[in-house]
């Protein structure tokens, strides 16, 4: 194979790392379930696997957006990444606000109905760096964490879903990488919004289609890649550090 030929693929590039991000950390954690069943004195690396997966999956990835690199349209503009920035505020406030709620209106139980399909739940469960003893090893579990979540994370979902499949839908048999980045369209915007909201819980799925949506408001708005990245990482900061913060630990 031609790595050079491979490295000016520009779809490869957009599509490739998103795939094998979940796949890697699919198979790793199906591989950790089918060798081992649980039990209450197995090491961190047993009952909480993910603690070392996460760091895994995340500096592969890193490997593979660096191969494709040149391919990506990450060009700074002050006042497009800002504004990026402040949408990343608001969605992800929009976000976290039904398990907020779930504090404010003192719930005890966990809702059913629409209010669980909103998210209004305690969210109390999912990864937790405090099952370390050791503040060394806390901080490199929620530095690994935050690297996953901020950079990588928002690099792969924006290469696929804003980068390529935006234009991908308008043009499937077409060139579609002459469509300019951040054409409008109700049909991209549908398709994307759906395929971005499914990809998450049930539990997440109105706080991800109005995250999506604001999202496609930015790419239309500033036709710019990277606002749309430092939206997307903004926004997976502060929901790490409400996580943490308030032991909202299945947000992330």
């Amino acid at each position: 194979m031609n790595l050079n030929k491979l490295r000016e693929d520009r779809t490869l590039a957009h599509v490739v790392p998103m795939i094998f991000f979940m796949v890697v950390g699919g198979v790793l954690s199906l591989a950790m379930g089918l060798m081992f069943q649980k039990h209450a004195l197995d090491p961190w690396w047993k009952s909480d696997p993910e603690q070392w997966i996460y760091p895994v999956q995340t500096l592969a990835t890193l490997a593979v957006l660096g191969f494709w690199w040149r391919q990506y349209e990450l060009k700074w503009s002050t006042g497009k990444v800002l504004f990026g920035a402040l949408m990343g505020v608001v969605g992800i406030g929009l976000w976290i606000l039904p398990t907020q709620c779930y504090e404010w209106l003192a719930l005890e139980e966990e809702p059913t109905g629409l209010l669980k399909w909103l998210g209004v739940m305690p969210r109390r469960e999912g990864f937790d760096p405090g099952i370390f003893e050791s503040p060394s090893a806390w901080w490199a579990a929620t530095v690994f964490r935050f690297l996953r979540a901020v950079v990588v994370v928002a690099l792969v979902e924006e290469l696929l879903w804003r980068g390529f499949l935006m234009r991908y839908v308008l043009k499937p048999d077409g060139n579609y990488w002459k469509i300019p980045f951040g054409t409008f369209s109700w049909k991209s915007f549908v398709i994307v919004g759906i395929l971005v909201m499914l990809i998450h819980q049930p539990v997440d799925y109105a706080g991800a289609l109005v995250w999506g949506s604001l999202m496609y408001i930015v790419a239309v708005k500033t036709k710019s890649l990277m606002a749309c990245v430092v939206m997307h990482g903004v926004g997976n900061f502060l929901m790490g550090w409400y996580a943490l913060a308030f032991e909202k630990y299945g947000l992330w």
